[in-house]
């Protein structure tokens, strides 16, 4: 049964309570069920999975106040606190992502270790000056001005032509959102990079960096930078997959996460 904390955050907790705990951060305009492809490989590893809707999506409440990756840090520190979890795995999809480095930059005593799964780093001045554009068109006329271009930035084409009902799903994930609140969270995901590119001191726990070879927006370049800032970082680039390869192709996806948190869990426990 989902549990809503007192800031208005939504989550649900499944699993054994004594396991190690692992926190799962969606994407803009997605919610906590976009996780619903990663959780039986993370219940089967024997982890208590905490899957959560950020500010401003799903059955969260909207942002206490105006959107950035520091307020969304904060919201992961009641969630991990509201769940008794002295630290966790982070893993984070695209935005996600995002927090969950700025997250473990906060809080490294949190972070037993960082999965950052499809998600960006500098971008060019072109890729930047079109991240905003598409922020401008949810500010005028909300994610349904985006969302299709959106789909096909995601999803494979051949993914789309045989998959029409999960498409569907996705599609009305975004087009849930607030569209007084969506362009306000899509500006954290254009400009919140500063943030989190070079940290100082650097973040140190075990790390798994992942992407697809077709994810146009947060690509391979993006992710090789990633890891490079973060030593040990373990990089995967997949093959054939866009963004959302977590629904696309699950198995691509939780095979080399499981295998790395398996790794460093056991390693934990032998040091």
């Amino acid at each position: 049964m989902a549990e809503t904390l007192q800031d208005g955050t939504v989550l649900l907790r499944s699993g054994p309570a004594h396991a190690p705990a692992a926190v799962l951060i969606h994407g803009l305009g997605l919610n906590r069920e976009c996780w619903q492809w990663t959780v039986p490989a993370l219940l089967d590893t024997g982890f208590q999975v905490i899957a959560y809707d950020l500010y401003g999506h799903g059955q969260s409440a909207p942002p206490p106040e105006t959107p950035s990756l520091a307020l969304f840090s904060r919201q992961l520190r009641k969630v991990l606190d509201h769940c008794g979890a002295a630290s966790a795995a982070v893993a984070g999809f695209s935005l996600g992502g995002m927090i969950g480095r700025r997250f473990a930059q906060d809080h490294p005593d949190k972070v037993a270790a960082l999965a950052i799964l499809f998600s960006p780093h500098n971008r060019t001045p072109e890729a930047q000056t079109a991240i905003l554009k598409r922020v401008e068109q949810a500010r005028a006329s909300g994610p349904q001005s985006t969302v299709e271009a959106a789909l096909e930035r995601w999803f494979t084409a051949t993914h789309r032509a045989v998959n029409p009902a999960q498409i569907d799903l996705v599609r009305s994930w975004v087009l849930a959102n607030d569209p007084s609140v969506y362009h306000t969270i899509y500006r954290v995901l254009a400009d919140g990079i500063d943030e989190i590119v070079a940290p100082q001191p650097p973040i140190a726990c075990p790390t798994f960096v992942m992407t697809g070879d077709e994810d146009f927006g947060n690509g391979p370049e993006m992710s090789e930078a990633i890891a490079a800032e973060i030593a040990g970082a373990e990089l995967h680039i997949l093959k054939g997959v866009r963004h959302m390869a977590l629904a696309e192709n699950p198995g691509l996806v939780n095979g080399p996460l499981v295998a790395f948190l398996r790794r460093t869990f056991a390693e934990e426990a032998s040091s």
